[in-house]
């Protein structure tokens, strides 16, 4: 299974699906890197030297960073979805289907 680190503003609900479905999430809170105004650069760099695949719904923001700083374990955008388990099974299924995620932008987004 992965291992992920969840920033700050990535739903709680979606991270204990993910739990349950067997990855190793950690949070911002649990890393003692939340309420610090850490910058986005910053927290990208933080989940590429603990070698997990970041987790957030601040799109726009870590799109950009991943084309300036493809150096990473791997970046999941997602959108917001009040399903959480439908989140993290998607969020599952698009690191399954990656042959390899380090460097990796993946996009998951709530269906229409």
């Amino acid at each position: 299974m992965a291992a992920f680190y969840a920033d700050e503003n990535f739903p709680l609900p979606v991270v204990k699906a993910l739990r349950r479905l067997g990855h190793d999430v950690m949070t911002a809170v649990e890393a003692g890197q939340a309420n610090l105004g850490i910058p986005d650069d910053g927290v990208l760099a933080y989940a590429a030297q603990a070698r997990r695949i970041l987790l957030t719904v601040n799109r726009w923001d870590f799109v950009l960073l991943h084309s300036r700083r493809p150096d990473h374990a791997g970046v999941v955008v997602c959108s917001q979805d009040d399903d959480e388990l439908r989140q993290a099974t998607a969020i599952d299924a698009a690191v399954r289907a990656c042959a390899s995620v380090p460097g990796t932008l993946l996009r998951v987004n709530r269906p229409a």
